[in-house]
């Protein structure tokens, strides 16, 4: 397999609190068409769906994507889409990486040299060759500290905007049926005891099924009034992908009528809940905590996912108490880091900066005009505090 020229990257020191400390690996890096890219990182323990060419150009259709494999010795140990967006009146452009680079092995033992050498051929094609700024948004970590955002800052990236609620919930996937129960809290497990006293039935689905999904989910948004920011739209794509990367789809039952469905990311390390759906009738049948309980099971027997990802609340106090509740005492509840930013040039960081301002504002416009709705339900959890896990 060849290699780009010019991306072979220079070594750079690593923060001592990575796992492994060491030097950036080198690296070869070469870009593959969409198609490949999907085939290739399905078997990622790092995969997701936002790096996900097929996801990536429904959801975001006004960039270009470059998908880009990492190589050393010949192997092939990580990835990163990258999305390049243009800047306003043609002033250059902006490199984004959501959730990536990605290694192709969490476990591997040079694991953070293999991420530091990504960063440094991802800086050297983009910052330094093509004069972008280059902005990567890490993932929440199971860890206590998140290596990847420390490696980055150690690499010269500077913090960027956080999210308005950046907190993300982490069941662990490796428990037995009395661990997993155990560690639920307290309120959490004694609503799953009753929901299993209700003739609730669980049903993994096929793909077919999606309309019936759609439905539920469609009729519930209209009667919550939940503001919609999902990337919804992009169902219908991956559905249609190969079997590995193909969402689950799961429906609970009640005499014969489904009242509650859910849509989980099952590929790689991490599980993702995607979307859930219930009907009036699910509440008082607590079929939420049937849902989830049983999805949690599938996922260990039938995965090798490590954790099962709930996603955020979008500022709900009602949300985080019910995450919070299913994460319990073996689970992990942590935020994803700020944006962080670099660029080779002191003007591609002020223009990226100044675009990244400007989304920003109109971001809290339009969170101030949701807020202004009446027919709209509002945020009511307390802004998270990010310093104190970040230092």
């Amino acid at each position: 397999m060849s290699a780009i020229a010019g991306l072979v990257p220079e070594t750079a020191s690593l923060s001592p609190h990575l796992a492994s400390e060491g030097k950036a690996a080198p690296l070869a890096m070469r870009r593959v068409d969409g198609a490949r890219w999907d085939a290739v990182v399905a078997d990622f323990d790092g995969v997701c769906q936002e790096q996900l060419h097929g996801f990536a150009a429904i959801r975001w259709p006004g960039v270009g994507l470059e998908p880009n494999l990492f190589e050393k010795d010949g192997r092939i140990v990580g990835g990163a889409l990258i999305m390049v967006q243009k800047l306003p009146l043609g002033l250059g452009h902006i490199a984004l990486a959501k959730w990536a680079p990605m290694l192709a092995d969490a476990d591997a033992p040079d694991g953070a040299a293999i991420y530091a050498g990504m960063i440094d051929a991802l800086v050297a094609e983009y910052a330094e060759g093509r004069g972008m700024m280059v902005s990567i948004l890490p993932h929440a970590s199971p860890a206590p500290v998140n290596a990847e955002y420390r490696a980055l800052r150690a690499r010269g990236f500077k913090r960027g905007f956080a999210l308005t609620y950046p907190h993300r919930y982490l069941v662990n996937l490796r428990l037995s049926d009395e661990a997993q129960r155990k560690s639920f809290q307290q309120t959490w497990r004694r609503q799953l005891n009753k929901a299993e006293k209700s003739d609730l039935v669980f049903e993994h689905a096929g793909r077919e099924r999606l309309g019936e999904f759609k439905a539920l989910y469609e009729a519930m948004t209209d009667r919550k009034q939940f503001p919609d920011h999902s990337a919804y739209d992009t169902l219908d794509a991956l559905m249609a992908m190969d079997e590995k990367l193909r969402p689950e789809l799961f429906f609970v039952r009640h005499e014969g009528i489904v009242v509650a469905g859910a849509l989980i990311f099952k590929a790689g390390d991490r599980a993702v809940y995607l979307y859930g759906a219930t009907n009036e009738k699910a509440l008082p049948l607590r079929a939420g905590y049937f849902m989830h309980w049983h999805i949690i099971r599938w996922l260990r027997d039938h995965t090798s996912a490590s954790w099962y990802d709930l996603g955020g609340t979008d500022g709900f106090q009602g949300l985080h108490q019910f995450k919070k509740g299913m994460v319990g005492e073996e689970g992990k509840v942590h935020p994803v880091p700020p944006v962080a930013n670099y660029a080779a040039h002191p003007l591609a960081f002020a223009l990226g900066t100044a675009a990244f301002t400007a989304r920003e504002v109109v971001n809290v416009l339009k969170r101030g005009i949701d807020l202004l709705r009446p027919d709209k339900a509002k945020p009511d959890q307390a802004r998270p505090e990010l310093d104190a896990y970040l230092k």
